[in-house]
């Protein structure tokens, strides 16, 4: 009898969430985790020392920089560097004694504080770790672990360090680990990359530029494009053009109701055209499967919010 056609996303064990501040990627990755957990993965979201949200959109308890669990089959870490430094150094040198006599003290800490992509690393580092966490019975602890990475600059200089860790640093433990994570993240079997954006001129800029850098320079898989937020048009393109040229608000020769609705009718007609706009430039500039999420008119930070976007993933 035939087996059924396994999806190629079904072998992906790192997802990297990433895109412009303010897009949405934290609210992408509980909804993409819970996606997965529907299909009976066990998945682990990982932040990086980030405000934590987490727990408002599962309705868990809040998430520290211990992993716990915030819904059926879904676990979430929000990782403190110093924190994940102390772990790394222990799992390194098997001694807590000699762990703290290495690095639990002012003189080291500055050090690390003071080595360009250090503090990057060991979040990086530990979100990839996680991946290779085993259960008793052998098998994997996480089938996926999300990372919701920082903002672009700031998440482009992050997944920037294993690979300035494989051009300068010299063979040893770091190396070893870094050439391994980047090994993975470069595999589109085994990772992906999930750009969030906004259908506004802004950050599909910034996204057709985080685009062009993840396959260019880095190498990394590109898994999909969520444009969030989007608008269901109202008006045709010809009526935007009506609208937009109308003269509202308190110059329009009519009562105070028809002028506001006038005035209302024009600001949608301007964003359902910058909304256009927008997707017309993404599509031209990044050759990516697409995904839509559409523009809540709640809060979005709510579990039954999160549910409706997994649904849509």
């Amino acid at each position: 009898m035939p087996q059924p056609k396994k999806d190629a996303a079904d072998s992906v064990r790192f997802v990297i969430v990433a895109g412009k501040g303010g897009v949405g990627k934290t609210t992408v990755s509980a909804a993409q985790a819970l996606a997965y957990a529907h299909k009976g993965k066990r998945v682990l979201i990982v932040m990086c020392n980030a405000k934590e949200r987490i727990s408002a959109m599962f309705g868990s308890e809040p998430v520290g920089s211990t992993v716990s669990l915030v819904a059926e089959n879904v676990w979430a870490v929000n990782i403190d560097p110093n924190v994940a430094l102390e772990e790394y150094g222990m799992m390194t040198l098997k001694s807590r004694s000699l762990y703290k006599l290495l690095f639990d003290n002012n003189y080291t800490r500055s050090f690390f504080r003071a080595v360009p992509g250090m503090q990057e690393w060991t979040m990086l580092g530990k979100a990839w770790w996680h991946t290779t966490e085993e259960r008793a019975d052998g098998l994997p602890k996480y089938d996926v672990v999300i990372l919701d990475a920082p903002a672009t600059g700031h998440g482009l200089d992050m997944l920037r360090v294993p690979k300035v860790i494989l051009d300068v640093v010299p063979p040893g433990l770091l190396r070893r680990d870094a050439e391994r994570a980047w090994k993975l993240f470069q595999d589109p079997k085994t990772c992906n990359v999930i750009i969030v954006t906004l259908p506004e001129e802004l950050p599909v800029t910034e996204s057709i530029e985080l685009c062009t850098a993840l396959e260019r320079e880095l190498l990394l898989p590109i898994g999909k494009i969520v444009v969030n937020c989007m608008l269901p048009p109202l008006f045709s393109k010809a009526e935007r053009a009506v609208l937009e040229g109308e003269r509202g608000g308190a110059d329009a020769d009519l009562g105070a109701k028809p002028a506001a609705a006038l005035a209302a009718g024009k600001d949608r007609a301007i964003r359902e055209r910058v909304q256009a706009e927008a997707l017309h430039r993404l599509s031209e500039g990044i050759k990516v499967k697409t995904c839509f999420l559409p523009q809540l008119f709640g809060d979005a930070a709510t579990p039954g919010a999160v549910r409706d976007l997994a649904k849509r993933l």
